[in-house]
This record gives structure tokens, C-alpha cells and sequence, in this order.
């Protein structure tokens, strides 16, 4: 048996009344409400992250190929879909070709410039798909381009239209063009940049508008495996692709968005690290007075033969167990509050300022296990502060301590 176990133990059990209870008990709750706060924190963070990605990616891949060109317009010249890359380059999850084309939509009553993104049946549209609001994905033809399109809630509204409407798209080009199209499907984004421009549409329309073969296309995205891979894979691209090709990062593209992410993480780490500064704060301060209120427990301890050590270990396993109640009760309130988000979506958010209706929930349950790890050994750490002043302590002293 384990003697510093035991009497820590036993201290626990008639301490009920004393001032020590009432310490004890500040230092659970700022532990529970620490890992709690972490726990929601990490979790609306990356399911923020996760969202405006997702949103990011309905509209572009990771890597983007396309001509070199010193004209910043949305269309370029066409590039050959076939450009070699999959089996040569690790970390390309696929290769899928698009193209633009700008155009004007005339109703009865308005008039508005967008631009018409072509994608072909084998273009990954499950991001898009999220953000439908109604309708549904493009249906393409066998013999023909299809002549449906997904207009923005944004763009619908001003042209009120609605699913099911036809509408005619003026193409600007030499000699215009116009065609009858038809709204697919409606969806929302909730970024400026992407619902007040693009309209998404079939590639083989833009092909046939601009009599390219089906073996060009106004660029090439590349969706990477693993989007951390971003920069190597990119080296790699680079190094391979013609010398008349451009590369662009969706990072580059979209810097903006990206940055604000990277900053939004900053201030979380700090606002967390101040939260287990004040945890481990507190807990030092538990032990430091379950310590004095056992001065003369500790003397007679020392009188008997009780080693240093073998003291430090009572209050070491006194802090231990009020840590793991306190993660108990974090993880218990931190994870039920996640959870009831996840699924009730209880919180609404204001899509004009935060690109979404409702606060998102990631789960990343290695997180949720690093914040346990990091919260429990800072605070055993600690204990051992408060600990280390049981070798000062003289027994003829201690049992004398009132």
C-alpha cells in the first residue's frame, strides 16, 4: 500500500467544512472552466477555419495552372487539360480542368455583368453542393453543352429569379453571343467575392462559345490530398509544369481570407494560454494552503519518520485528483456544449459579417486529448512549487504551528 496515497486520501475525506473545502473547490471549478473554454474555443475556431475553407474551395481548388499572362482579366487563353501531373507529382488527389467567360444577364427588369464558370461533369462539386440553398447540381447532356446554371442567392435576388426560371446571358465577345439558360439551383456562400461575380456552368458551353476542342480549357485546379502539403506540392508543380504556365496558390489568391484565419488563431492561443495560466495559478495556490492548514500534521509526519518525499507525494496526490475532477467536469461541460451546437444549432450567426448562419463545431478529438495532456502536466508541474516547501519545514516547529 502506498502510505502517501492513503493519507492523502484520508485528508480528503475530513476536509469537508474547512477552509480548504471552499479553496479546493475554486480550483476545480477554474480548471473545469478552463478546459471547457478551450475545448469550445478549439472547436468553433476550427469549425470557422473548416467553413470558410470549404466555401473558399466550392470555388477554386488548391492549385490553380493556367497561361501566363500579364492581363488580369477573368478569362485567358486556353491550356491543354492534359498536363501530365497525377502520376508524376505525390500528394494530387485529382486534376480537373474549367474555364471562364464573362457575360451579362438580361431579365425583364435588370440587367447585371457576371462571369460564367464552366466546370465538366467531372469536376468535384461536393463543396458546392453545401451551399446549395435550392435546386440542385448541374445536369449534363451526352451530345450537348448543358444550359443549366447555379446562380447565387446574391445575383438571383437582384435578378429575381428563382429555380426552374429561364434567362438569357449575353457573352461578351466578337461577334456576342447569346444563349437561353436555365437556373439549376441557387446557392450562398455568404463571400462577397464569389456570390456577386460567379455563376457556375458547363465547360462545354465555354468551349463551344470560344470553338476550342475538348482538349483545352482556360486552366487546370488541383486538389491536393492534404491541403497542409500546399507549399511542397506547389515546388514540385512549379518545377515540372512549361515555362508559358503560371502556378497560383488558393493561399495567394485568396490572401486576404487566409491571413485573417492565421490572426484569428493567434489571438485564441494567447486568450488560451492565459487560461491555464490562471488554472495552474490557482491550483499552486490550493496547495499552498493545504499545506499550512497541515503544518502540524507535517511535523508530526517528520517526528514519526515520514521522509520529505514521502509528504510531497500527499499533496502531489491531493493536486492530481482535484486536476482530474476538475478535466471531468471541463470535458463533460466543454464536449455537451459542442455537442448540442453540432446538432441543435442553437446560436445563429449574422451571414453578412461571418460568412455564416450558425456557429460551426469542428471535432478534432486529438486537440481535445492535447489540451487534457497539456492542462494536466502544467498543473502537476506546478504542484511541485508549493511541494518543494515541505523540506523547509522543521518538526519541532510544525508541531508547535497554531
Amino acid at each position: 500500500m502506498n502510505i502517501s496515497k492513503y493519507i492523502s486520501d484520508k485528508i480528503s475525506e475530513v476536509q469537508t467544512g474547512t477552509f480548504t473545502t471552499s479553496v479546493t473547490k475554486i480550483a476545480i471549478i477554474s480548471i473545469a472552466a478552463g478546459i471547457a473554454i478551450m475545448i469550445v474555443s478549439f472547436a468553433i475556431l476550427e469549425g470557422f477555419r473548416n467553413e470558410i475553407r470549404d466555401k473558399i474551395f466550392s470555388f477554386g481548388s488548391h492549385l490553380q495552372v493556367s497561361k501566363y499572362d500579364t492581363n488580369n482579366s477573368y478569362e485567358g487563353a486556353p491550356i491543354s487539360k492534359n498536363i501530365g501531373l497525377t502520376d508524376s507529382i505525390p500528394g494530387i488527389k485529382k486534376i480537373q480542368p474549367f474555364a471562364r467567360k464573362t457575360a451579362i444577364i438580361k431579365t425583364d427588369d435588370e440587367v447585371l455583368g457576371v462571369v460564367l464558370k464552366g466546370v465538366g461533369r467531372d469536376y468535384d462539386l461536393s463543396a458546392m453542393q453545401q451551399n446549395l440553398q435550392e435546386g440542385e447540381l448541374i445536369a449534363y447532356n451526352d451530345s450537348a453543352s448543358s444550359m443549366d446554371v447555379l446562380l447565387s442567392q446574391t445575383i438571383a435576388s437582384k435578378l429575381r429569379l428563382k429555380v426552374g426560371d429561364e434567362t438569357i446571358f449575353y457573352f461578351i465577345q466578337n461577334p456576342p453571343r447569346a444563349r437561353k439558360m436555365k437556373v439549376k439551383g441557387i446557392f450562398n456562400t455568404g463571400l462577397e467575392e464569389f456570390d456577386e461575380v460567379f455563376v457556375i456552368g458547363d465547360i462545354g458551353l465555354i468551349r463551344e462559345l470560344n470553338n476550342w476542342p475538348d482538349s483545352l480549357a482556360g486552366g487546370i485546379e488541383i486538389v491536393l490530398t492534404d491541403f497542409n502539403q500546399i507549399d511542397q506540392v506547389a515546388e514540385q508543380v512549379f518545377d515540372e509544369m512549361n515555362y508559358d504556365l503560371q502556378l497560383e496558390k488558393i493561399t495567394d489568391r485568396h490572401a486576404q481570407l487566409f491571413d485573417w484565419l492565421k490572426l484569428l488563431q493567434k489571438n485564441v492561443i494567447i486568450f488560451l494560454v492565459l487560461i491555464v495560466f490562471v488554472a495552474t495559478f490557482n491550483m499552486v495556490s490550493t496547495v499552498f494552503i493545504m499545506i499550512i492548514e497541515r503544518i502540524n500534521m507535517i511535523g508530526v509526519l517528520k517526528a514519526v519518520g515520514a521522509t520529505d518525499a514521502q509528504i510531497r507525494q500527499i499533496f502531489v496526490f491531493r493536486g492530481l485528483r482535484l486536476t482530474l475532477k476538475g478535466l471531468f467536469w471541463g470535458n463533460l461541460i466543454g464536449l455537451g456544449f459542442c455537442a448540442l451546437q453540432y446538432y441543435f444549432e442553437f446560436i445563429p450567426l449574422d451571414p453578412e459579417n461571418y460568412y455564416m448562419d450558425r456557429v460551426p463545431i469542428s471535432w478534432n478529438f486529438g486537440m481535445i486529448l492535447a489540451l487534457n495532456v497539456i492542462t494536466l502536466v502544467l498543473t502537476m508541474l506546478a504542484i511541485l512549487i508549493p511541494a518543494a516547501m515541505v523540506a523547509r519545514i522543521k518538526p519541532v516547529k510544525a508541531i508547535k504551528f497554531d
